[in-house]
């Protein structure tokens, strides 16, 4: 097989920053218009309470066997992987039916006048989760031969007709927006799906005419049609026949024993990492913590805070799992697995954790200055009058740079642990878990909504501790030392300290002057990233040197 895996990840992770940038944009309008037309109340319900929903849903029943079949394609045979992967549809219908009833009858929701429509809401929620892991199947295939920019495409086409619906039912009818997201919700997820079996339909259709010279399409050129068919030869699916599940003589034959234990490790970690992720929504939904109004405010302002978390880092820890699993076993010592691989990917991590510490840094220090304005722009003087969004926005900015570091180390440790490790590491996960829980709601009660953000930063120091001792210990009888990547330059760090002073001075003295003060930023933010470049020029010219390279090889096939 000769496709690149760093290449096709690195290619991911740049599609899924500008995805996730287009997604997010689109969020904020839409938000932000009906915060100011149809009220707080529904943005906390929609917002809080069924993407909750859906997340759990999703990531309790997709999340396991996803991992757990990404790094198995050469390993065991495609029908064990297929079967595998489609027990995430029955698990997700029982997983819905489990918290549908928690979430109507057991969670609080405090305004009778939305009660049908949120009623409406959580099934159509749970009907999308298990429509959309029918095509689970095809997303890991996909992403195993590197279709990337079909994601891509499907994504955006998601956004697109989500978007469309949406706001098409809220401008004939403000009262039915919860209605108006169900409805999206739906229709997009069936969309993507039926989308996923027609694209794999037409290619294995036209794979065979492709190896004999005689396709032709009006729609895709040549060099397209080349990267989607050339070095393709393990592609051995004839038939859609050959996505869905198989029996094959026995059950032991169906499903591999050493997969369903992986499988059942990741979902041990499953319930204790989605706890860690959504834990202060569980805390607001199954408390009187906030209102409902405080909830939209909270989520608002996360999302704002979480901006890089979304845009930057999970592109990249997602890219960068797929990565290490290709590269490095889970169950050989590294003395034992291949120098080049093992040398590339400490490389690799050498080099992501530089790049991600950085950003976190740059986050941190620009947030706390900019964090009024940006919130100002965003929902108007009276949104921030309060002073509570401001200061949750820079706390968040805290909490960056602990997401940045413990987002990559726990990549890599959950990239490179045995089945063995994984499930004494879930000991430790239900630790963290129940003291984020804990923690989230004692100190929600002392400091308000900012006890969420001093919970969640606590429970991330400790993680990243763990992932340090494991990845060194890993390292110990090599020369690597890629955590090393976490120390960023002397040149970078005193540009920076000088620029976080400059931009404070100018918050507190041209605050009212708004286009100043954002000049004055942007310049120094410019010479931050230019003493970064000059301190990383290596890093640089080896990613320059990389797309280069790939650009000449996709010339010289033409």
């Amino acid at each position: 097989m000769g496709r690149n895996l760093l290449m096709s990840s690195l290619e991911n992770a740049s599609f899924n920053i500008l995805l996730q940038i287009l997604f997010r944009c689109v969020t904020f309008i839409i938000n932000a218009w009906v915060i100011r037309n149809v009220g707080h109340e529904v943005i906390g319900i929609m917002n809080v309470r069924l993407l909750l929903l859906e997340s759990t849903i999703l990531f309790l029943s997709r999340e396991p066997f996803h991992r757990a079949c990404l790094g198995q394609k050469g390993e065991f045979n495609w029908n064990q992987v297929i079967n595998q992967i489609w027990l995430s549809v029955p698990l997700s219908f029982v997983l819905s039916s489990i918290f549908i009833y928690i979430w109507l009858n057991i969670l609080p929701l405090g305004h009778p006048e939305h009660s049908s429509q949120y009623t409406f809401g959580c099934w159509s929620v749970a009907f999308s989760c298990v429509l959309e892991l029918c095509s689970a199947n095809m997303m890991l295939v996909s992403q195993l031969y590197c279709f990337v920019k079909l994601k891509i495409i499907l994504d955006t086409l998601h956004i697109f007709i989500r978007t469309i619906i949406f706001i098409s039912i809220i401008v004939y009818d403000r009262s039915a927006a919860l209605i108006a997201f169900s409805v999206a919700q739906v229709v997009s997820i069936a969309a993507i799906v039926v989308s996923y079996y027609i694209f794999f339909y037409w290619y294995i259709k036209c794979k065979p005419l492709y190896a004999k010279g005689a396709l032709k399409t009006r729609f895709l050129s040549a060099k397209t049609l080349d990267t989607l068919f050339s070095d393709m030869d393990d592609f051995n699916f004839i038939s859609l026949r050959d996505f869905f599940p198989k029996y094959l003589g026995s059950i032991n034959s169906c499903f591999n024993k050493k997969l369903n234990t992986l499988t059942l490790s990741f979902a041990k970690q499953g319930v204790v990492k989605q706890l860690l992720t959504e834990g202060e929504k569980y805390v607001m939904s199954a408390s009187p913590v906030m209102t409902f109004s405080e909830q939209a405010t909270y989520d608002v302002v996360n999302n704002l805070g979480s901006l890089a978390a979304r845009f930057v880092f999970r592109p990249i820890e997602d890219s960068s799992y797929f990565y290490f699993t290709q590269m490095v076993s889970r169950d050989l010592p590294l003395y034992k697995q291949d120098r080049n691989k093992i040398h590339e990917s400490c490389t690799v991590l050498y080099q992501v954790c530089k790049t991600v510490s950085s950003i976190g840094l740059i986050v941190l220090v620009f947030g706390l200055s900019y964090s009024s304005t940006l919130l100002t722009l965003y929902g108007g003087e009276a949104f921030v009058a309060s002073g509570l969004p401001v200061t949750l926005l820079q706390s968040h900015c805290f909490a960056i740079v602990l997401m940045a570091v413990n987002g990559i180390t726990e990549c890599y440790t959950f990239a490179t642990m045995t089945s063995a490790q994984l499930n004494s590491y879930n000991y430790l996960m239900v630790f963290f878990s129940i003291s984020f829980l804990i923690l989230s709601y004692v100190l929600t009660y002392v400091f308000g909504p900012v006890g969420f953000i001093i919970s969640n930063c606590i429970n991330m120091f400790a993680r990243i501790l763990h992932s340090v001792h494991f990845i060194n210990d890993k390292h110990k009888d090599t020369d690597h030392r890629p955590l090393h990547g976490l120390y960023v330059g002397k040149l970078f760090l005193f540009t920076l300290f000088l620029a976080g002073c400059i931009c404070k001075a100018s918050e507190h003295n041209l605050s009212k002057n708004m286009l100043t003060h954002i000049a004055i930023g942007m310049v120094c933010l410019f010479f931050v990233l230019l003493s970064w470049s000059v301190e990383n020029k290596d890093l640089l010219k080896k990613i320059y040197a990389k797309f280069t390279r790939t650009e000449e090889n996709k010339v010289s096939t033409d």
